[in-house]
């Protein structure tokens, strides 16, 4: 499970574009974007840079989530 802070989202059409995003990366990825939270969390076998740069490739910018136990992807 990958963990992304995903900045500039601002509306539903926001939300529906990450998601479309992730999925020319992984179809069969299963995501969830939290638009007040402005983080997009993603459970796929691919590798999670593959998923910023098709969110940044769609006008957002991507990175990895901190966590408490320091774990990226």
């Amino acid at each position: 499970m990958y963990h992304l802070n995903v900045e500039d989202m601002t509306c539903g059409h926001c939300v529906a574009t990450i998601e479309k995003a992730v999925k020319t990366v992984d179809r069969n990825a299963r995501v969830a974007v939290d638009l007040e939270a402005k983080t997009a969390s993603i459970e796929s076998g691919v590798a999670s840079e593959a998923f910023i740069a098709a969110i940044e490739e769609a006008g957002y910018k991507a990175s990895f989530k901190k966590s408490c136990c320091s774990h990226v992807g």
